[in-house]
């Protein structure tokens, strides 16, 4: 009897064991996983931006359809002005301005087309990926929308939003701590997951990470 009442005993305390190093480790183990998706999903997110900012710049409009932000990144290309040489002390004293020492070659300013893929991201990104959040087997879509917002002063001001879920980022991780980061984002007023720019505030096209 003494030697079962042993075993029993000892089990109970592997079994104990076994729940304290689990509730220690889990939220440390889930923790790792979700900053190493989180990290990923930045990196992805300020892309779209870059992207974003650009499409603005050639077109006047941010852009709510992933077919033209990747085009635009494949194909399209960004004005790129070359300066060579300054107005100097004695230009300035001889009464010339920037505009007639370009005339007379003293200074050069060319306007120049460079590809926005060589120049935003590198020839070998992927463009296609990029609506993609990068979660290993999962295929999911970054959410994409864009809006005009006007001010309180009058002014009307282009957005864009792109964001993805906790819910897709953490998907296939512990599902109550993930349950748990969302109620607490929500508690806190907060999105429940990442995303870069607003439809509904100003916020000089910041990612809610920064």
């Amino acid at each position: 009897m003494k030697t079962v009442i042993q075993i029993v005993l000892i089990v109970a305390a592997i079994i104990l064991a076994y729940f304290i190093y689990q509730s220690i480790e889990r939220p440390i183990e889930f923790e790792k996983a979700k900053d190493a998706r989180y990290k990923a999903t930045v990196e992805r997110l300020k892309d779209i931006r870059k992207a974003q900012l650009a499409f603005k710049d050639v077109h006047g409009h941010f852009t709510a359809d992933w077919d033209s932000l990747i085009t635009f990144i494949k194909t399209d290309s960004l004005p790129l002005v070359r300066k060579i040489g300054m107005l100097s002390d004695s230009m300035i004293e001889a009464g010339l301005t920037e505009e007639t020492a370009i005339k007379k070659g003293l200074i050069i300013r060319d306007t120049l087309k460079m590809s926005v893929l060589d120049s935003l991201f590198g020839p070998s990104y992927q463009a296609e990926k990029i609506k993609m959040v990068p979660v290993k087997d999962t295929v999911a879509e970054f959410h994409l929308g864009t809006n005009i917002i006007t001010t309180g002063s009058g002014i009307q001001v282009p957005v864009f939003e792109a964001k993805a879920h906790n819910n897709t980022i953490l998907k296939n991780l512990d599902r109550q701590m993930v349950i748990n980061l969302n109620d607490q984002r929500r508690t806190n007023g907060k999105y429940p997951g990442l995303k870069v720019g607003s439809l509904t505030e100003t916020t000089n096209n910041a990612g809610n990470w920064e």
